[in-house]
């Protein structure tokens, strides 16, 4: 009984964890209007968490080491419930950004701690199904975020997407409380490789921050050539610290091990693709399809059911069919589902529900095998160090996926509406209208087209020639908005692909 009870106390962790990752998605343009800040500052809230979060897990996890895992997991749980608390209760955007900042805190040292004292539970036979468990409430919460932040902002309102992880977070203290160890738990008094920490949070930080705002900043601007730059140098002198150090914040043998470092880039891949749709779809529900943020939170739901089906079918799977075996079945189902995406799923409701569920079920079966073969048969120290170094791997896959896609989607967007402008300027040159007349119905067409969010024309009141016009126009203008999203899906079907034929260089185990 304690074992199970202990065991729901780190899946809350990890849920809680992941699903704030994304919660907020859908509801940024909700309180971007409450607190009255633009989105662009506004996105900050979300940054701040991934950059935090990707930053302080290695650092943070090697000093639970030293004071006590336990006791370190029950102090992130705490800072995680105050994050919450502020983020709910807060006027402005500057209170906001600091109560996100002390969640991520929080889940920077929860999150590993989470997954290795749940491994810890349990020995050797029964440690691929606790890491399919795992691995499953990770996928799953990341993927529900979006689904339950829009329908929590619309019925309850936004300050609500935090506030409910308060009671969450008070049954966790009480399990934590009751079933762990605390006055009796081992402690690994040893010198704190201090360099290191601090080159791995300037390595990340910078990182973080030159992959979030280079599109804002422009990919030459010098902020964020000088974040890649103080990234790669810190990196560089991380590796040269971490091999000379006695007791490393990052035992570097555990990229020695090729099927380790093959894991690590999947796992890294793997939620590039994953957010790429969670992320992305909700900006062409509300955007371009004129859906509402619950409809569109909606559309998305089908990702996190298809996870939450499939990842547990791949954790009984493991043990009849090899684990790679898994996973190169996971990424082309994803594949087939972004060719869905790429060529009119968009277009019909239906289709983007089963091509979302496609992408969904395919990460299901990649979720829970990729973690039993990047962990394999590690104990002790290189355990927890797997365990950090793989929940930063999936924040820098979210932050990739935000990165890469989002600057891609703005290009395309861009060219789309150079594109639907000069269609307009044709068409309207054609129409027998004083010259006047053309140059302002130019004009509408063209601010509408860039407009944050594209709605349709009423033309009932207007003469028969001018409504066909513009709704020939709006139409083409739909179309070429609409495929700025299709292409970024067709362009990473190759890449699909090729993860797909990657995971067929792994095994399941790896030595310790």
């Amino acid at each position: 009984m304690k074992t199970k009870f202990l065991t729901l106390l780190f899946v809350l962790g990890l849920f809680i964890c992941m699903l704030d990752t994304t919660i907020m998605n859908v509801s940024l343009p909700t309180i971007s209007n409450a607190l009255h800040v633009g989105l662009d500052n506004m996105s900050w809230a979300l940054n701040v968490y991934l950059i935090l979060f990707a930053a302080l897990t290695i650092p943070l996890t090697r000093l639970a080491e030293v004071y006590g895992i336990q006791k370190g997991f029950l102090l992130g749980v705490i800072l995680f419930g105050i994050g919450s608390i502020v983020s709910a209760a807060a006027p402005a955007l500057n209170i906001l950004l600091i109560g996100r900042a002390i969640q991520s805190i929080g889940a920077a040292i929860v999150f590993p701690l989470a997954m290795t004292l749940a491994i810890g539970l349990v020995n050797d036979d029964h440690r691929t199904g606790m890491i399919g468990i795992l691995g499953i409430t990770q996928g799953i919460a990341g993927a529900l975020g979006p689904t339950i932040g829009g329908i929590v902002t619309q019925f309850l309102g936004w300050r609500w997407i935090f506030l409910i992880n308060v009671p969450l977070v008070i049954i966790m203290l009480v399990l934590g409380m009751t079933y762990l160890t605390l006055k009796h738990e081992v402690q690994h008094k040893q010198r704190l490789d201090v360099w290191g920490a601090i080159l791995s949070i300037i390595f990340l930080s910078s990182l973080s921050i030159g992959l979030i705002q280079g599109r804002v900043w422009g990919w030459y601007d010098w902020l964020t050539i000088t974040c890649f730059s103080l990234s790669s140098v810190s990196f560089i002198l991380f590796l040269i610290v971490e091999q000379r150090s006695v007791n490393p914040m990052v035992p570097l043998q555990l990229f020695k091990n090729r099927v380790f470092s093959i894991s690590a880039v999947i796992i890294v891949l793997s939620n590039l693709f994953l957010v790429a749709t969670t992320v992305i779809l909700p900006t062409y529900f509300t955007s371009i399809a004129g859906f509402d943020a619950l409809h569109a939170s909606l559309l998305v739901a089908p990702i996190s059911l298809a996870i939450f089906i499939f990842s547990p079918i791949s954790g009984f799977a493991q043990a009849i069919i090899q684990p790679k075996w898994l996973l190169t079945m996971g990424f082309l189902i994803m594949t087939c589902g972004y060719l869905w995406l790429a060529n009119g799923a968009l277009v019909n409701q239906t289709q983007i529900i089963l091509s979302g569920a496609m992408v969904g079920s395919g990460y299901g079966l990649i979720a829970g095998p990729i973690l039993v073969i990047a962990a394999g048969s590690l104990h002790g120290k290189l355990l927890t160090a797997s365990q950090s170094v793989t929940s930063v791997l999936r924040q820098v896959g979210a932050m990739l996926a935000v990165a890469i896609f989002i600057t891609s989607l703005y290009g395309n967007l861009a060219l789309s509406k150079k594109q639907s402008q000069s269609y307009a300027e044709s068409s309207v040159s054609k129409l027998a209208l004083p010259s006047e007349q053309k140059t302002a119905m130019i004009g509408k067409i063209t601010h509408k087209s860039h407009d944050d969010h594209f709605i349709q024309t009423d033309t009932t009141a207007l003469p028969r020639v001018i409504s066909a016009s513009i709704k020939d126009i709006e139409t083409h203008t739909t179309v070429l908005l609409r495929s700025s999203f299709e292409k970024l899906y067709g362009i990473s079907v190759p890449f699909l692909l090729m993860c797909a034929v990657l995971s067929l260089f792994l095994k399941e185990k790896q030595p310790s």
